[in-house]
């Protein structure tokens, strides 16, 4: 068989890798290139709307690719999806998701969907706004303390699943009667976290990228402002909060790194005592190594920043009983930020720099001085041949004076 590569690198077809899928938390096939693992087990997965997925048998042998819609069992009647991943990766995907099929009722795949299953969808689909807002206006009329954040049709439009945002235990058995009789269909309520809202709705984050909850995050971990104090990073909550109004996740990333790079540096709490002060904790600089310490607890003062080698120095002195004249050992060097001279590479200077020739072009064409300033003004040609610098000027009467006296000569 001839292998060809294309731009994302796979060669069996142009929807194995599928990297520019539009899906939310779409996994990229890195085994798709490999013939031998697509036919490896009948399991594939299925994505529907947002970061919903499922995982569902392929009993009756269909030929499925990635990116194909398909009609899979429900409760009741089918639902409608997309294929995201087929072959050996699907195993590795239901293990990280603690998906067993011998404990689990297994739904099957019915077929790949007709068009009278993608009409019936999309009709579905065209209800879920409208049903999303008198839903709202329902569960505020009942005065119930929720916020249902989002709806899902089934494929074929005989149930709805009714996302919703809550801080307290929620009594809606009222609210599932007044949705049957309006919606006149089979209502499932989910419950989901803020931070679940913000990676189904998507959205940019202050980084400039894709949000990583609807992007590639799938397991949600707590996190406290502890983890902005390891890292020296502002309280401002403000910066801190995310779109969905909790803590950014991305204050977990680089924790680990950051509590292994402090076991090197000495407690916070503990003074350093020299002859003159007593010197407070106030910075840690962790890429660098260095501490900075103030002579007052509460505000900077007479900041002095040493290396954590020469601060585990002092601390073993001061228990000691010794104190060193200097908090700073003047023989260490302190490493001091590299400062960078970038050149011009295009070989253009400023954008501005036609501003001031244009600006006094136009002063010179507009200036026009009176006869006094040019009466006044000395001929820079009178000078090159010796003549005075200043002149009286001559009259028409005197020219023909001269004129005269040359036709006597």
């Amino acid at each position: 068989m001839d292998y060809k590569l294309n731009n994302g690198g796979c060669c069996m077809n142009k929807k194995g890798c599928n990297r520019n899928s539009t899906q939310k938390l779409s996994t990229f096939d890195w085994m798709c290139d490999l013939p031998e693992t697509q036919n490896e087990t009948d399991f594939v997965e299925v994505q529907f709307k947002n970061t919903r997925k499922g995982y569902y048998l392929n009993s009756t042998k269909i030929p499925l690719e990635k990116g194909d819609v398909i009609a899979v069992e429900s409760s009741p009647g089918h639902d409608i999806g997309e294929v995201t991943l087929v072959g050996r990766l699907v195993l590795l995907q239901m293990k990280k998701y603690n998906v067993h099929p011998e404990k689990v009722d297994v739904r099957r795949v019915y077929r790949k969907a007709k068009e009278t299953d993608l009409e019936k969808f999309q009709e579905a689909k065209a209800k879920e706004h409208e049903t999303m807002i008198k839903a709202r206006q329902i569960a505020e009329n009942l005065q119930l303390n929720m916020k249902i954040g989002d709806v899902e049709f089934q494929g074929d439009g005989n149930k709805a699943i009714f996302y919703y945002i809550a801080d307290e235990r929620v009594d809606f058995r009222q609210l599932i009667k007044v949705f049957a009789e309006t919606f006149r269909i089979r209502i499932e309520m989910k419950q989901i976290g803020a931070r679940q809202e913000a990676g189904r709705i998507g959205g940019i984050g202050p980084c400039g990228r894709e949000l990583c909850c609807s992007g590639w995050m799938t397991n949600f971990n707590s996190v406290s402002t502890s983890a902005a104090r390891i890292q020296d990073i502002s309280l401002n909550p403000q910066k801190l909060a995310g779109q969905c109004g909790k803590l950014k996740c991305c204050m977990n990333f680089e924790l680990d790194s950051y509590q292994d790079a402090i076991k090197d540096f000495p407690s916070k709490e503990i003074q350093l005592e020299t002859v003159d002060n007593i010197y407070y904790h106030f910075k840690t600089d962790v890429f660098k190594g260095l501490l900075a310490y103030s002579t007052s607890q509460n505000f900077a003062a007479n900041l002095i920043t040493i290396s954590a080698k020469r601060a585990k120095e002092i601390i073993a002195m001061n228990r000691k009983g010794s104190k060193p004249e200097f908090l700073d050992d003047h023989s260490e060097e302190i490493s001091k930020p590299i400062v960078v001279d970038y050149e011009n590479g295009v070989g253009e200077g400023s954008l501005t720099r036609f501003d001031s020739n244009k600006k006094l072009s136009n002063n010179t064409k507009n200036r026009r001085p009176d006869n006094r300033q040019q009466q006044s003004r000395p001929d820079q040609n009178d000078n090159k041949g010796g003549a005075p610098r200043f002149q009286k000027p001559i009259k028409k009467t005197d020219i023909g004076n001269e004129n005269n006296e040359n036709n006597e000569k």
